[in-house]
């Protein structure tokens, strides 16, 4: 419960106008630039989009480069810094990019295997997710911060709090972790999560559910998604569904193995907030967020640095685990095999690209894009269902399952198969049928 002296002083705080001005405004524009879809040059789409393709086309030829120094800049990076001592994982991941410098080298000079340079893959790779996640990503992170910075993150948390321990077992504080990596990234999800962790404010069990079932890629990755499989012409239909379906499947893996048996003592407990009193506390907590919010121009500035390092940090993984995934996809039997496990599910619902789409979705478990690069050219249905599962699925080890393993929380990679294993099968149940109502709809 909130002190009397707390519950006193949201009650004598009146807002000034630069405090409303502060919250209203960029949240107003966040929400715009995410989630409005405009119409501009008979393209219809959300305006963080049309900047991104305005921005390419600005570029022209210059955007092959950009690319590369960034692809390289990621590589050497882990190296300046001595990040790659810090941890096995680490090593092995610094050694992946090192190699995506190499294959993003190859890319842009030409030289190289003859089959590397088969349409659909080192150019689609390089030119469909190296250029645009290398564009989005920090365009994107300018924009994140009216989302994040200045009070609506906060209000949403307080207003989820009573659903967050029912539905998915975990202290109302943690709808901060989920919506900060729907907006924000994984990344930035796992950061706070293992924060609080380590300050004893969530159990064992709590971190390991939000570690894998809200560090999801954020509304930016997504759009690299749907453009991908042609889903931007409806944006808000993929991408709120997507939002819902991966909650459904966290609330379900919450109650099965392994997540179920993990250890759950508490640390301390969570203040509730009153009965009758929710909206005034999430209206509160979002104005004292504006107002001890940094100025525009220093967030704007802060955020374009991290999406930057962010952008550095999964591009070369990207392209080197990307091309990695293809080559087996197209010359292995791997996730043929791995695919016969959801085949029937896929195959109950009448998809016609049934083997396909579940060799794509298996391909999900090593690069979250490539059920997306491998279903590209397929009918609506199985497009749409690729796209929620390659989000909801959540976990992968070309950068989500190699951040979790970096954390403190006591997840063992085994554990991670077997939830990834369960969130896949579950998000295939609800994607199939969601995607066959879009698909009747936009008939």
């Amino acid at each position: 419960m909130p002190s009397s002296s707390q519950a006193e002083s949201e009650q004598a705080f009146r807002p000034s106008p630069t405090q409303l001005f502060k919250l209203i405004i960029p949240s107003a524009l966040g929400i715009l630039v995410f989630f409005v879809p405009l119409s501009i040059d008979d393209r219809r789409t959300i305006l963080l989009d049309h900047f991104v393709i305005g921005l390419r086309a600005l570029m022209g030829s210059g955007v092959t480069l950009y690319a590369l120094v960034l692809v390289v800049a990621g590589a050497l990076y882990p190296l300046w810094s001595g990040r790659w001592r810090a941890s096995r994982t680490e090593t092995v991941l610094t050694l992946f990019k090192l190699i995506g410098a190499g294959v993003a080298i190859m890319a842009v000079s030409g030289w190289g295997p003859a089959a590397l340079f088969a349409p659909d893959m080192l150019p689609f790779l390089f030119d469909k997710l190296v250029i645009s996640v290398g564009l989005i990503v920090p365009v994107g992170a300018i924009f994140l911060a009216l989302l994040i910075n200045y009070g609506l993150m906060e209000g949403v948390g307080v207003l989820c709090q009573p659903l967050m321990r029912p539905i998915w077992r975990t202290p109302g504080r943690s709808a901060i972790d989920a919506v900060a990596s729907f907006v924000g990234s994984y990344s930035i999800g796992l950061l706070i999560t293992n924060r609080v962790y380590l300050a004893g404010r969530y159990s064992a069990r709590e971190a390991a559910i939000i570690a894998t079932g809200f560090s999801t890629v954020s509304a930016t990755f997504m759009i690299i998604v749907a453009k991908t499989l042609d889903l931007m012409a409806m944006w808000n239909l993929y991408f709120w569904l997507t939002l819902l379906i991966t909650f459904i499947v966290s609330a379900i893996s919450v109650r099965l193995p392994p997540l179920a048996g993990m250890d759950d003592r508490k640390a301390d407990g969570e203040a509730e907030v009153p009965r009758g009193q929710r909206l005034r506390r999430a209206w509160h907590e979002s104005l004292m967020a504006a107002d001890r919010a940094p100025r525009l121009g220093s967030s704007v500035i802060t955020n374009l640095k991290e999406g930057l390092l962010m952008t550095i940090s999964i591009l070369p993984s990207i392209l080197s685990v990307g091309l990695l995934g293809l080559l087996l996809a197209k010359y292995t039997p791997v996730f043929a095999w791995l695919g016969m496990i959801f085949y029937p599910v896929i195959a109950l619902f009448g998809i016609d690209e049934a083997r396909q789409l579940s060799q794509a979705v298996a391909s999900g478990l090593a690069e979250m894009f490539l059920p997306a690069l491998l279903t590209a050219d397929a009918s609506l249905p199985a497009r749409f269902t690729a796209g929620v599962v390659s989000v909801s699925s959540i976990l992968f080890f070309s950068a989500s399952i190699p951040c979790i393993l970096s954390t403190r929380i006591p997840l063992s990679i085994g554990q991670i198969v077997v939830i990834w294993l369960i969130r896949t099968l579950l998000s295939l149940v609800l994607a199939l049928p969601a995607a066959l109502m879009v698909a009747a709809i936009v008939a």
